[in-house]
């Protein structure tokens, strides 16, 4: 779950010239940071962990995720410049369907998969550096390390990723991409036709129901939609940097998937917590261990500064809009850091690793994927409420076969939420652990709503007063 959103801080111009130094971002920019999601560990594992259960038959709920995901691209492309304003999924829902859908739809799809995914990787680092160096460090010392550290950068305002994390997702693909070249073409992989064939039932419930897993892979890439305010062309480069980003990761996550089967016994993939150290290992022997910490301690590390540094502002910007804490308003004199926000990510990451361990890596990436599946459904809501109430507003991008793919995302996405346990034993963990803290979130956000901010909880904001504030 990388999100890089790094882009350069606009500097004190005034007028036009600082409308001018801010379109910054070409359509290359912008598909860095679509793709930015697969520097993640998360992903390379539980889609192994995916063909795995389901041999080649995952091509099924992949294509799925995929042809999922690119429905709430079209969302979020026409939302972003109907609404061309940094803010993103809350301003959206606001002006559609109201303050507490907005808040819901906000802490379900960033704070709570924060929560959940940023603990799963932690805990995956921690698993691979034990696995490589056995008994080198103390248990969980390298995850708490990790995130104590990028803590206090960003306490500090220091972000060493800055000038890289493009570059990082573009060699995390590489990585992923020769790790699939490299099987697919060894003299030791198995024979393609040696594959088992069982999984292909795209009619049946079975494989289809690893949709949930699979769309892990493809969540995150409206991460873009924030920058239209800093990019060139937005009405062309936003939904075609969230298409091909979308499109690069398919094909990357495919290729990755078969050589992972062609190298490595389909049972061995399902069963074990870290099938990308038997991949890297199988292809590579000692190098590619070795190349494998080197890729997750890069990945992880990425994405949690970029998560400690993105989430926080969403969080301290919410608490200037009256939507949250004002404690969260709070920001140091001398670095600008939300101090508060990011010390409170910190904790909500932290508190998984301590209380759950390595055995809840599966429960906490498919809780967090329920949670943005959510987020995901409310944007499809979005979409339609707004082309009903501001039928003759203009759309720079309009959602092809409008309303087939939102009336698409939220069946399939209701589905893949329905179905989101791999394993009937997991079940309940996974719904519990969701379900608790969403229910907590929304309780908070209903009484926030009408104590606090006494406002309505389904009453949209006049969209007028948004555009406004944005000129």
């Amino acid at each position: 779950m990388s999100q890089d959103i790094s882009v350069p801080l606009p500097t004190a111009t005034t007028g036009t010239q600082a409308k001018v130094a801010r379109k910054s971002l070409g359509l290359g920019a912008l598909l860095a940071v679509a793709i930015g999601l697969v520097v993640s560990q998360g992903v390379m594992v539980i889609m192994l962990q995916g063909v795995g259960i389901a041999g080649l038959g995952f091509i099924v709920p992949l294509t799925l995720a995929y042809l999922l995901a690119l429905s709430y691209a079209f969302s979020f492309s026409e939302l972003a410049l109907m609404i061309p304003r940094a803010g993103s999924l809350s301003t959206y829902t606001e002006v559609a369907i109201g303050q507490f859908p907005a808040m819901l739809a906000t802490f379900s799809g960033y704070i709570v998969v924060a929560m959940f995914a940023l603990s799963a990787e932690l805990l995956l680092l921690d698993l691979i550096v034990e696995k490589v160096y056995p008994h080198a460090l103390p248990s969980m010392s390298v995850a708490f390390g990790v995130l104590a550290i990028f803590t206090i950068l960003n306490l500090f305002n220091i972000d060493i990723f800055a000038r890289l994390q493009s570059v990082l997702a573009l060699v995390m693909v590489v990585v992923l991409l020769v790790l699939g070249f490299s099987a697919v073409s060894s003299e030791s992989a198995a024979p393609l036709s040696s594959l088992q064939m069982d999984g292909w039932n795209p009619l049946g419930l079975g494989v289809v129901a690893l949709t949930a897993l699979a769309i892990w892979g493809f969540v995150g890439v409206e991460f873009v939609c924030p920058l239209v305010e800093e990019s060139r062309r937005p009405e062309r480069n936003i939904p075609r940097s969230m298409i091909l980003g979308l499109s690069v990761i398919f094909i990357t996550i495919s290729l990755y998937c078969l050589g992972a089967l062609l190298m490595v016994p389909q049972e061995e993939l399902a069963s074990n917590g870290l099938p990308h150290y038997l991949f890297a290992t199988a292809v590579f022997g000692k190098t590619g261990q070795v190349l494998l910490v080197t890729a997750a301690v890069t990945a992880t590390c990425s994405t949690l500064n970029t998560s400690l540094a993105a989430i926080p502002r969403m969080l301290s910007g919410m608490a200037q809009n009256g939507q949250a804490f004002p404690c969260f308003k709070r920001v140091s004199k001398r670095t600008g850091a939300p101090w508060v926000s990011v010390l409170f990510i910190a904790a909500i990451t932290g508190l998984p690793v301590l209380l759950m361990g390595v055995d809840s890596i599966n429960l906490l990436l498919i809780a967090a994927a329920l949670a943005w599946l959510l987020a995901y459904i409310i944007v499809h809501v979005d979409v339609m409420v707004l082309r009903h109430r501001y039928p003759q507003m203009k759309r720079p991008f309009r959602t092809p076969f409008y309303p087939l793919p939102q009336l698409f995302g939220i069946g399939g996405m209701l589905f893949a939420m329905w179905h989101a346990s791999p394993a009937p034993e997991l079940t309940a963990q996974i719904f519990s652990s969701a379900g608790v803290v969403l229910g907590l979130v929304a309780v908070i956000a209903v009484v926030w709503i009408k104590l606090v901010m006494r406002k309505p909880l389904f009453t949209p904001e006049p969209i007028e007063s948004v555009l406004k504030a944005q000129d």
